[in-house]
């Protein structure tokens, strides 16, 4: 458990650094170079998933609390919202003129998903962790940026094509979840 808490907490504090310590980041960019830096914060990324996958592996499951009958159905859900707010991220959608962080957003109801589905302690780390972090990096970095400018709107047919690739990644996910997450999401 403590490699998962501490994969955990790299990641939000390599992820918070650039809002909570601006001026460690622009010395280090300063010092090192623009690209070493964005090298350093992508390997420090990997570390974290790396410690966050030997942590979740090598936990064992305690459970903390029963989840709902209907919280599995409820993830199932709320698992097509998260893959098509992160995929609206990734492209022009009509979603980042009402959200201005969809990956984030994406995060977050991820997590609330998970933990709808599963009510144990590394459950509970992991995915309320990295839920939490998303929540507090939003406000942290609207505050780094500045006001919001709200992007154009999308023709439909945009929209459709981020929904399309949405759907066909939420199927692939939920198929291979058996594969790296050792259950099955579909509810019996």
């Amino acid at each position: 458990m403590l490699w998962l808490c501490i994969g955990v907490l790299w990641w939000a504090a390599v992820h918070l650094t650039p809002s909570v310590a601006p001026d460690f980041r622009k010395s280090m960019v300063d010092r090192i170079g623009e690209k070493a830096w964005k090298g350093l914060f992508a390997l420090d990324i990997v570390i974290a998933l790396v410690l966050i996958v030997v942590g979740w592996r090598s936990a064992v499951p305690q459970n903390v609390y029963l989840p709902p009958l209907w919280g599995s159905r409820a993830a199932l859900l709320l698992m097509a919202v998260s893959v098509y707010l992160f995929g609206a991220a990734q492209g022009k959608s009509a979603v980042k003129t009402v959200i201005r962080h969809p990956m984030l957003a994406a995060v977050a109801v991820w997590a609330i998903a998970h933990l709808l589905a599963n009510g144990d302690l590394r459950s509970l780390v992991l995915f309320g962790g990295l839920g939490l972090w998303a929540l507090v990096e939003i406000p942290l970095i609207n505050r780094r940026e500045g006001q919001w400018i709200k992007p154009d709107a999308q023709p439909p047919t945009a929209e459709l094509k981020i929904v399309l690739i949405s759907a066909v990644v939420y199927v692939v996910l939920v198929f291979l979840h058996p594969y790296f997450a050792g259950v099955s999401p579909i509810p019996r």
